[in-house]
């Protein structure tokens, strides 16, 4: 009942006039002087008209001053309600969307354990991972002009400090000029260090601030098992740090070199999506240590059919020393 009647109140107010000064009503120019009769300004408060109902109106002035009185310990009050209701009328008027995200409390979502692993391992990985493109260069048949255009592109990730990039041979195969772009968008000239066509590994070096480099965890391949869990980051389709997850579904498999058609053994199998643009990208563990570089897939279509290959890092950490 308390909330209905302060509520009736304030929207009254609304269209509430103030009440005469004091000076105004001495002099006549609200009251009548005839005997009881009172005339105010229009006052649509209901509440106001009931106490001033119960004021006694008889013909002597000491009424009159206690009218007065009463009219003065009412106008405050009458100020007060009008500056709630004023308020009030502005706040309805903003607009609904600032209304509702000044008071909408956002809570934390919570996540499963497995869940919050997950996102950790992505989040400190993702540095690591870079942006190739491979670039050849075109004459142009009008005018001539020779350009670079991008004939390729893959993903790789930081080694070391001193700004070496590891990636699959074919990512870079046939390039005039590669360029690397780390996680936080910044693009760099890369020249290749080393490759080896058999393994389908390459080894490219930037000239970039070490602050921006963040090596990659090293982890050992020898004692994988089948069915434990493996996270591919990559840029599938120029979607840059995808993340996709699986299970290491075979071991010491054999496939055949891109580059030159020779057997790359003791291959990983992983049903993680692989798709064109993972190529040269990490294969980790569930802690987040490197333990394959994400080469093939076997599909007829050229998409993820749920087969893919990666070369074991002691291959690769093997050939880099």
């Amino acid at each position: 009942m308390a909330t209905s009647s302060g509520s009736s109140l304030l929207l009254s107010t609304l269209f509430l006039h103030s009440p005469p000064s004091s000076s105004r009503i001495s002099n006549g120019s609200f009251f009548n002087p005839s005997p009881r009769s009172i005339s105010l300004y229009p006052i649509r408060s209901k509440r106001c008209l009931r106490i001033l109902s119960k004021l006694p109106l008889d013909d002597t002035e000491n009424n009159d001053n206690t009218l007065l009185q009463r009219l003065s310990a009412v106008k405050p009050f009458l100020l007060l309600c009008t500056s709630v209701a004023l308020s009030f009328s502005l706040f309805a008027a903003s607009p609904a969307v600032e209304s509702a995200a000044a008071f909408v409390v956002s809570t934390p979502r919570k996540l499963q354990t497995d869940e919050l692993a997950t996102v950790r391992l992505f989040q400190e990985n993702t540095p690591s991972v870079v942006y190739i493109t491979n670039l050849a260069v075109r004459q142009d048949a009008f005018t001539l002009d020779v350009l670079e255009v991008p004939q390729g592109s893959g993903s790789g990730f930081v080694w070391d400090k001193q700004g070496h990039i590891v990636t699959n041979y074919h990512v870079i195969r046939g390039a005039s000029d590669l360029r690397v772009t780390l996680a936080d968008q910044s693009t760099y000239d890369a020249k290749v260090v080393g490759f080896d066509q058999d393994k389908d590994v390459a080894v490219l070096r930037i000239e970039a601030p070490k602050d921006k480099l963040r090596p990659i965890p090293v982890g050992v391949s020898a004692d994988l098992l089948v069915g434990q869990k493996v996270f591919a980051i990559g840029n599938p389709f120029g979607l840059d740090h995808t993340l996709t997850t699986g299970v290491i579904s075979g071991l010491r498999r054999e496939i055949s070199s891109a580059a030159t058609g020779r057997p790359i053994q003791d291959v990983i199998q992983t049903d993680a999506a692989i798709n064109p643009g993972n190529s040269g990208g990490p294969l980790l563990d569930s802690s987040g240590t490197l333990i394959g570089i994400n080469t093939a897939i076997y599909s007829p279509s050229g998409a993820s059919s749920g087969v893919g290959f990666s070369i074991p890092v002691d291959t690769v950490g093997w050939w880099y020393r």
